[in-house]
């Protein structure tokens, strides 16, 4: 069985993403914050099991792994978590943009580079769940889009760095997808929210699985996702 390993599972495209590859057999873990989210999701996903490491703290995710056992072997890593902050650059306080590029962009390079020694042994897969925003930026997105053009250029550089190694890595864009994340956004935005109007989780993870599932022999590099409507 493939072994995953997911960040950012307990809502939204990673939760969705998370029970898919549980239903069809394969062994997942998943990166949480903190113990207690580690025991909520251990609730919902029993045949998981849960890694502790906060992506909003980078510099101490090498320690926190270390104090727990790692898989021996890692098939993918999907980097679903993310957070976001709108306003303008006028607006946006230091801390706004240290949290947006730590856990969107910092802390995802960091657990990749922690992890690339078993993700080189299995010749293994890094799918970077980015944004609609890694392309392209509009006003009050400043940080949350700089984060994601960030990591559009890490997956860029990180496919042309582990090629020599058989790691293949994926960027995926989706658009607007109904979300607690894209709820959140309409707040920001002063906008009433209606989910039927975006992209269902089901339809990114479909996109996900598509990326994962592809023979040996090939792979997706950048794949848009965008509401058919």
């Amino acid at each position: 069985m493939p072994l995953h390993l997911i960040t950012g599972s307990g809502s939204g495209i990673g939760a969705v993403l998370a029970r898919r590859l549980i239903e069809r057999g394969d062994q997942v873990v998943m990166l949480v914050r903190d113990a207690g989210r580690a025991r909520e999701l251990s609730e919902r996903f029993p045949s998981a099991t849960a890694l502790v490491g906060d992506l909003s703290n980078p510099g101490r995710l090498s320690w926190a792994l270390s104090k727990q056992a790692l898989p021996e072997r890692i098939d993918s890593l999907i980097h679903v978590a993310g957070v976001v902050d709108l306003g303008a650059v006028a607006d946006l306080p230091p801390s706004l943009w240290e949290q947006q590029l730590a856990v969107n962009l910092v802390g995802p390079a960091e657990l990749t580079r922690l992890l690339l020694p078993v993700l080189r042994v299995s010749r293994g897969r890094v799918v970077f769940v980015n944004s609609g925003a890694g392309l392209n930026a509009h006003a009050g997105w400043s940080a949350y889009a700089a984060s994601k053009h960030g990591l559009k250029a890490l997956a860029d550089s990180l496919r042309a760095e582990e090629a020599p190694h058989g790691v293949r890595v994926t960027s995926v864009y989706p658009g607007r997808t109904a979300t607690p994340m894209q709820e959140k956004v309409h707040h920001q935005e002063g906008r009433e929210y209606d989910a039927s109007r975006y992209i269902d989780p089901e339809s990114v993870a479909t996109t996900i699985l598509l990326a994962l599932d592809l023979p040996d022999d090939a792979h997706l590099t950048d794949l848009a996702v965008r509401p058919s409507g």
